[in-house]
């Protein structure tokens, strides 16, 4: 595997009999490695916040909480586009109130971790050249 180019510079202030030298040290690689770590972590926090409106979903659905609530509407709202493909999977009949076991839910929290896990593996691919 070849080593990292490095930029140094070096800079020696003389003031009196006291010497100073700075050095810095540039890794191009190390800086392209933490953008990339940026992107992933970018990448997980949005899935993230989508895993975590999945969660709420199944666990009021779990739960029969009342549709007619602000914050359960909210939710089932915002979640209804990312669950929706999966609706034809498993038996849907939405109905509010009962309590209910949403398979197509958890299917969905699944699908997009892993969609996440790929994208994510996706942006940190590094190609170095070995030697």
């Amino acid at each position: 595997m070849a080593l990292a180019e490095r930029q140094v510079r070096e800079t020696t202030v003389q003031d009196g009999d006291a010497v100073q030298t700075t050095r810095q040290v540039e890794n191009p690689v190390a800086e392209q490695d933490f953008h990339k770590n940026v992107a992933a972590r970018v990448v997980w926090f949005i899935a993230g916040v989508i895993l975590v409106l999945l969660g709420l979903r199944f666990l009021l659905a779990l739960l029969g909480a009342n549709a007619g609530s602000g914050f359960v509407s909210f939710v089932y709202s915002i979640t209804a586009p990312l669950v929706a493909p999966f609706f034809g999977i498993f038996n849907y009949n939405f109905t509010a109130g009962q309590a209910r076991f949403e398979m197509f839910t958890l299917l969905a929290m699944l699908i997009y971790a892993l969609i996440a896990y790929g994208i994510a593996k996706l942006v940190t691919i590094t190609s170095r050249a070995t030697a």
